[in-house]
């Protein structure tokens, strides 16, 4: 299962994207949620098991990103995370 395929399940995207286009599109998917459409953000990060005390944390920190930046880079490394392990067991 690729990363494009997981992310798709929760966001309408193309599934040629590079890397670079993927967290572009991804920042601004989250930027767009936060300002309009929260309840829906909360669920995607709940749904895809985002450690939300470690986003806290980073949200709090990081110093240079905007929070959609910071949640994007956080949600991909987490399905990025599922694939590995994925791979691992299967």
């Amino acid at each position: 299962m690729s990363l494009i395929s997981i992310i798709s399940k929760d966001f309408d995207i193309p599934d040629d994207l590079s890397e670079n286009q993927l967290r572009d599109a991804m920042v601004a998917a989250f930027a767009y949620l936060i300002d309009n459409d929260f309840p829906k953000l909360i669920q995607i990060l709940y749904k895809a098991d985002v450690d939300q005390y470690k986003l806290k944390e980073l949200l709090e920190t990081k110093v240079g990103q905007s929070s959609a930046e910071i949640i994007a880079d956080t949600y991909i490394a987490r399905q990025m995370a599922k694939i590995e392990t994925w791979k691992k067991y299967s």
